[in-house]
Parts: C-alpha cells; sequence; structure tokens
C-alpha cells in the first residue's frame, strides 16, 4: 500500500482581483508546515499539485521538490456557482456571506446551476486525477497540495458516500490542513482529516 497526503493550499487573498496568491498569513501557514515536516523528519516519493498559482506556492513553501501538476485538482468554478448572486463584498459580514453560499452550491450539487462545470464533471476529474495517482508503483509515498474541493471529492469517494456528503467535507477543510489516505491501484481509504497540528498558534488557523 502506498500512502497519499493531501495538503489544502494555504490562506490565498480572498474576493481580490489576484486572489489566485497566498496571503501573508498563509505564506506564514506554508511555511509552517514546512517547518513541522523538518522537524518530523516527513519526506515524500512524489509531489502533486492542482494548476493554480495559490496550490504552487504552497508547495514551493513547504517543500523543495518540484511537483507533477495536474489541472485535474483545480477547485470548482466559484464564480460560475455564484454568477446569479450579488457579489461576496455586497454582504454586511462573512456570515451573510456563507449562507448564501451554501444555499449556491447545494443547487450546484443537485445540478441546478447552468453555466459552471457541472458538479458531476468537477467530481469525475478529480477522481480521474486520483486514478494518475493510483497507476504508479506500490509502496510510494505521495503529498498532493490542491483546494478544499477536491478534497471532499477524495474523501467522499474513500468513504463510498453519496453526492451530497461532499458539502459536509469541504466547509470543513482548514487552510494548510492535512488529510491522509493509503491508496493501491484500486482502493483509497481513509487515514487521517483536516490535521492541522502544525498550527500551533490559534491566529493562524483559517478556513478561508
Amino acid at each position: 500500500m502506498s500512502t497519499l497526503t493531501v495538503v489544502r493550499h494555504a490562506q490565498a487573498r480572498p474576493f481580490e482581483k489576484d486572489s489566485d496568491r497566498l496571503s501573508e498569513l498563509g505564506e506564514q501557514q506554508a511555511r509552517a508546515l514546512a517547518a513541522y515536516w523538518t522537524q518530523h523528519g516527513v519526506a515524500f516519493d512524489e509531489v502533486w499539485c492542482g494548476g493554480l498559482k495559490r496550490h504552487a506556492q504552497t508547495a514551493a513553501l513547504a517543500l523543495e521538490q518540484s511537483p507533477t501538476v495536474c489541472a485535474d485538482f483545480n477547485e470548482y468554478d466559484v464564480e460560475g456557482v455564484l454568477k446569479s448572486y450579488p457579489p461576496p463584498s455586497s454582504f454586511p459580514d462573512n456570515r451573510a456571506f456563507q449562507k448564501v453560499f451554501e444555499t449556491a452550491m447545494r443547487s450546484w450539487v443537485e445540478g441546478s446551476v447552468n453555466g459552471a462545470e457541472p458538479f458531476a464533471a468537477f467530481r469525475d476529474r478529480v477522481r480521474n486525477g486520483l486514478r494518475r495517482i493510483q497507476e504508479g508503483a506500490s509502496n510510494r509515498r505521495v503529498v498532493l497540495f490542491t483546494s478544499g474541493g477536491p478534497i471532499g471529492v477524495l474523501v467522499q469517494t474513500a468513504l463510498g458516500a453519496p453526492d451530497r456528503s461532499f458539502l459536509d467535507v469541504n466547509w470543513r477543510v482548514r487552510n494548510c490542513s492535512i488529510t491522509e489516505f493509503v491508496f493501491s491501484s484500486g482502493r483509497l481509504s481513509l487515514d487521517s482529516f483536516n490535521a492541522i497540528p502544525h498550527l500551533v498558534d490559534d491566529r493562524i488557523r483559517t478556513f478561508r
């Protein structure tokens, strides 16, 4: 069996023109992960990441190895999902926006949103990326840097859970958290979810 360590990207700059970049806090989170892995002698045989800047930046700060870039692990189309709703900046606070976001996401998973990559297509491309990783040799230690959405799909897949469970997982994935699986060519099992032992200071623990 091989191991797959999946890291959600560190905090990005949300709802800005160039939001696909880490914030200063996000850079701090990624460096904390690097220090934790160094302290505990954690090493990987392969490094993978999605095709977004925030994935690559998190990987570069956490490890010195060059990653295999796989766009199958990119996040879902947030702008497409929210296109029928007011912009996030128009809400009085994050809690008010979150309620609308949750409504939009339920509609998307149910197939009621047009103009965005359908949930089924998103789910299937993440699983296609997973198959690429599973096709490699046995007894590998693989790390993947991606987003909360793909992590939700991977957890859902490992548990054999229905599509609606994807949302419950997606909302809980913290920035720069670690989720671990064991896998073979035809099997994926969840070992741990959303761990943040490297973020010892509560002030650098974030969801968005």
